[in-house]
């Protein structure tokens, strides 16, 4: 073998032992069999390679048995490079062990709010009557005797004949009155009340809407409402007007009058014409004193006759006839279609989501996710609104008005709705919302817009809005969404 060969060789054989000795630390660090056991955990810190080792601290093996964590030293006559295996033992074995990863967890959720049960529970009901009349019935659910606060919110304008179970009659804000019992209500009993009205005009609805309130009347435990509708008229008595007295029938049948007239006369003009001519040539003579003959006249140029048409007078009235229909009846139809627009509506195109509703105190208005009912509105004395617990300086002339909104949801999953989003708007177009700090206070404590209300549940519950002036609000705006087109409830 050549020498060059020889030297070849032998280098190739020297290169390849270096990269296997540089490889053989990180062997142990690589292997897949190192990574899946699991490490023991360390206890107490292990020494290093350059710190001595504490005395004995645990008991010594007998002399002869081989340790399992001794390393054999490295021969004397290895390289620098052999010092190396032990060193990184050493750290792998003094590596403190990182602490193991938390299990993958979904961030947590608002849990839906739930309204607690109460105590006392309401319920409404009308009676068939020519007059107004309402029952209503509370009852007292829980095991312990209760003293509770009942208000009947009447319509406006209304008056009371006839109360049961030692109610009073008082005024309330504005045109409207309310009747007043405080009742002590047995463990699981149930008190039936009475209100009775005076006649009003037929055809009227008349809405009452009544709560229950702790005995303080600052907490309502439970709210209903009802609606008296006076009987309807039998079917006989309510009649439309007859075919013949409408507009647009009348003006058709003119138009229809005209055509005919002047189709009559035509033919009547035509028909004249034609007699007219035959007895002009049956009247002419002839060159024989004005007897007839077998024979054929000479040929004469005859007159050209031109069609007879309408007259042109007859033509134009009939078309100032029909036009004057079609303007007519349009005009009438597009003046009902206008009249039937309610102006009071929300756009309910583009980006609101559902129809707009409006409807009075009392009465129940649905929504995309809710079905919102005001049962009463409260408003203090200008200039008596203080600083709520965690609220901002109220007006100088401001005052709280407080509302008592029964909430229901009517979908079938959670749904949140925000204070910004609920609005009294005050006279001149000006409104505010919620009072968060003040609604806070009126609830005892509960944010009851910090959790989401479950399917179908409700609640009642009071809102309070901070306005200043001594006009109450005008109107209440309610939403569950931003896009949603909402609920105004007219105050009376």
């Amino acid at each position: 073998m050549p020498a060059s060969t020889r030297h070849h060789r032998a280098l190739a054989v020297f290169v390849h032992c270096l990269g296997i000795l540089a490889a053989v630390p990180a062997l142990p660090a690589a292997a897949p069999e190192a990574a899946a056991a699991p490490r023991p955990p360390a206890a107490t810190p292990q020494p290093t390679a350059s710190a001595p080792r504490p005395p004995a601290t645990t008991p010594r093996p007998p002399a002869g048995a081989p340790r399992p964590t001794d390393v054999p030293p490295p021969p004397a006559t290895v390289g620098p490079a052999v010092t190396r295996p032990p060193v990184a033992m050493a750290a792998r074995v003094t590596e403190p062990t990182p602490p193991s990863a938390p299990p993958a967890m979904a961030p947590p959720t608002r849990a839906p709010a739930s309204a607690p049960p109460q105590p006392v529970t309401v319920a409404v009901a009308t009676e068939s009557s020519p007059a107004p009349r309402y029952r209503i019935q509370v009852r007292n659910v829980s095991s312990s005797t209760l003293d509770t606060t009942v208000r009947q919110e009447l319509p406006p304008g209304s008056t009371t004949t006839a109360i049961s179970g030692g109610g009073r009659s008082t005024p309330a804000n504005g045109s409207a009155t309310e009747v007043t019992w405080r009742l002590r209500l047995p463990a699981h009993s149930t008190t039936t009340l009475g209100t009775a009205l005076a006649a009003t005009a037929p055809g009227q609805p008349l809405t009452a809407p009544t709560c229950a309130f702790t005995s303080d009347g600052s907490r309502p435990y439970d709210c209903a409402t009802a609606t008296w509708q006076a009987a309807a008229a039998p079917a006989a008595e309510v009649t439309e007007a007859p075919a013949w007295r409408r507009y647009p029938v009348l003006l058709a049948g003119l138009a229809v009058l005209v055509l005919i007239s002047a189709a009559v006369l035509w033919v009547w003009r035509r028909r004249r014409g034609r007699r007219v001519t035959a007895a002009a040539l049956a009247t002419g003579g002839g060159a024989e004193g004005g007897r007839g003959t077998i024979y054929p006249r000479p040929a004469a140029p005859s007159p050209v006759r031109r069609r007879r048409t309408p007259p042109v007078w007859m033509l134009v009235g009939a078309a100032v006839v029909v036009l004057a229909g079609i303007v007519g009846t349009a005009g009438w139809t597009a003046t009902r279609q206008v009249a039937a627009i309610d102006t009071q509506k929300q756009p309910t195109s583009g980006a609101w989501t559902g129809t707009g509703v409006t409807g009075s105190l009392g009465v129940p208005l649905r929504e995309s996710a809710f079905e919102f009912t005001v049962y009463r509105m409260t408003c203090g004395v200008p200039g008596t609104a203080g600083k709520a617990d965690g609220g901002g300086p109220a007006p100088v002339n401001g005052r709280r008005c407080e509302a008592t909104v029964g909430v229901r949801n009517v979908t079938g999953d959670h749904q949140l709705w925000h204070s910004e989003l609920q609005r009294a708007y005050l006279p001149g177009g000006r409104w505010v919302s919620t009072d968060e700090s003040a609604t806070r206070t009126a609830n005892l404590g509960r944010d009851v817009f910090a959790n989401p209300m479950a399917a179908g549940t409700r609640m009642v519950l009071p809102l309070v809005f901070t306005v200043d002036g001594r006009d109450p609000p005008e109107q209440l705006e309610l939403r569950s969404g931003v896009f949603s087109a909402g609920v105004r409830v007219q105050m009376p």
